[in-house]
């Protein structure tokens, strides 16, 4: 008996050439490109190339990347523009507003940002 293929996400196509995106960064652990349905002026998308569920699915095996992402984010920062003027979104799970079940970060910038987000 086989298993059956496991489909790809949305991320993984785009991180294997298979979708479009706009890269603005990549290295050999993450991807970042900028956002279809930006919220702001400056919407970025960074993406482990390894496919975690969500940041509640994290393994201990996990922090060397999850620190990499967070000073990732403020390299791309600073290549967009943006200065210490940013916000950094994590949603977990679809009742947070995840829509790709595929860890990743919202850059977010490029305009005054307000408190309370939601």
């Amino acid at each position: 008996m086989t298993t059956p293929a496991v489909s790809k996400t949305l991320f993984e196509k785009i991180i294997d050439r298979e979708l479009p995106a706009t890269i603005v960064y990549e290295d050999e652990l993450c991807l970042a490109f900028k956002d279809i349905h930006p919220c702001a002026p400056m919407h970025v998308l960074l993406v482990p190339k390894k496919p975690i569920v969500q940041l509640s699915q994290a393994a201990p095996e996990d922090q060397a990347l999850l620190g990499h992402l967070m000073l990732t984010a403020t390299k791309v920062a600073a290549l967009e523009g943006l200065g210490e003027a940013y916000r950094l979104v994590i949603n977990n799970g679809a009742a947070a507003g995840m829509s790709v079940s595929h860890l990743h970060l919202h850059l977010i910038g490029g305009r005054p940002l307000k408190w309370p987000p939601a």
